[in-house]
């Protein structure tokens, strides 16, 4: 095989529709475009959503609910099974040794721990813990200076 014996597969490459070239194209006179009108003339594109002049559909539909997308907040959650396995015993658990441990992102700038899963280490855990987080953490040993 070489570059010599290449083609394309059959229907791989169509040719343009060349508009404008004669009555026996099918496609002279107008060129698809109709009779006379905005849409006949050269260079016209018209607005998206644009219906003719009538009221668009977006601006005739009510409006409705509200949405808290650019305001909402989201938390990173960190579940405590999580932290027995990446942690050791006694070590502080801070917001700076979870963002070593790559769990700081710029979409999510709050962190927050969760109780799924067992523990059996202690932590001196100084990060926003849920209830019943804390009461696993203590449970064990380890002491939360976190606000919930």
């Amino acid at each position: 095989m070489d570059l010599s014996s290449l083609t394309n597969t059959p229907g791989a490459r169509k040719r343009a529709k060349r508009v404008g070239r004669g009555c026996g194209s099918g496609m002279g006179k107008t060129s698809c475009r109709g009779q006379k009108g905005q849409n006949a003339r050269k260079g016209h594109k018209q607005k998206l959503g644009f219906e003719g002049g009538q009221m668009p559909l977006v601006r005739r539909l009510p409006k409705r609910g509200f949405n808290n997308a650019r305001f909402r907040t989201e938390t990173l959650a960190v579940n405590v099974e999580t932290l027995e396995k990446l942690f050791n015993a006694g070590d502080e658990i801070t917001l700076e040794t979870l963002a070593a441990k790559g769990f700081k992102s710029a979409k999510r700038p709050i962190v927050k721990i969760l109780a799924k899963g067992e523990l059996t280490k202690k932590f001196v855990v100084k990060v926003p813990c849920s209830a019943a987080a804390k009461a696993k953490i203590e449970a064990v040993g380890g002491s939360v200076a976190g606000k919930a």
